[in-house]
């Protein structure tokens, strides 16, 4: 199935910025390599959020740094993929799914990435004060306005999933999967995306920061397989969780060039029956 985001074919594994900015900004010229790296390996969508800082004071630097990265580069075949619906005070995470807040963030992250539409803007998270109807709406205000291209939505379940595409086409929805939080397949998520060709992104597919080593090394059925392949445990699990949904793909954080090349390696890595097999029962999937 050809995934599609804002009339742009989406490859099969994108790339996660978080990690360059939210426990302290990595050095700038090494967060700008880490994402022409990505890019150069063949990932076409960047993910980003106006939270993605170190707190209150510096939100928007994400996406100030993807701007930065993307100067030199042609946007033609790209995705930019951004959020609002977090604030940081503090750095704290709260959340305001107000449709005023969220066009605020909405404006704020146009001037942040430095163009006049949004590739995919996402509501970060359901805000419980408010009614998910009217944050969608809001979303869907600034589509009309011609300030988004496309609409998704993140942490997710099926029936605001199914409230959301009553409103408006929803063209993603990026919810938490990786070998260790497989939710989104027992609660029917990525079915209801693979059935209505909607992208399921994939965040934190390798267990978060810090921990991809140990997750994908730490399970016998991904470490057999990696060797199997001469290729990375990390491969071997972003590959699986491909094969999990035809819609699903990966987002993989990184802050090395080197660690972006080898998730986007992921792409062109194909899987044996058996070894999808194998993964899922050791990862509780059935």
């Amino acid at each position: 199935m050809t995934i599609t985001i804002a009339q742009t074919e989406v490859n099969p594994i994108g790339l996660g910025c978080m990690p360059l900015s939210v426990r302290g900004h990595v050095e700038t010229d090494r967060a700008i390599a880490t994402i022409h790296a990505a890019l150069d390996a063949g990932a076409n969508l960047l993910d980003t959020a106006d939270a993605y800082s170190v707190g209150g004071e510096d939100v928007g630097h994400n996406e100030r740094l993807i701007a930065e990265a993307l100067r030199d580069r042609d946007r033609d075949g790209l995705v930019v993929a951004t959020k609002g619906g977090h604030i940081r005070p503090g750095g704290a995470w709260e959340i305001d799914g107000s449709p005023e807040h969220l066009r605020a963030a909405c404006e704020a992250s146009l001037c942040a990435l430095e163009t006049d539409a949004i590739d995919l803007y996402q509501l970060h998270r359901p805000d419980p004060d408010v009614p998910y109807a009217e944050s969608i709406g809001a979303l869907k205000e600034l589509q009309d306005e011609g300030k988004i291209r496309a609409i998704g939505v993140s942490n997710a379940n099926v029936e605001q999933i199914e409230e959301a595409s009553s409103i408006v086409k929803i063209e993603a929805v990026q919810n938490q999967l990786a070998l260790d939080y497989t939710d989104p397949v027992g609660k029917g998520e990525v079915e209801l995306c693979g059935e209505r060709g909607i992208a399921f992104l994939a965040w934190s597919p390798l267990g978060g920061i810090g921990s991809a080593a140990d997750l994908s090394g730490g399970v016998r059925p991904v470490a057999d397989a990696a060797s199997a392949h001469d290729v990375s445990p990390q491969q071997v699990a972003l590959a699986w969780l491909r094969a999990l949904g035809p819609t699903v793909v990966p987002i993989p954080g990184a802050s090395r060039p080197e660690t972006a090349r080898d998730s986007h390696d992921a792409a062109g890595l194909e899987l044996s029956a058996d070894e999808i097999a194998a993964i899922s029962g050791a990862a509780g999937v059935v």
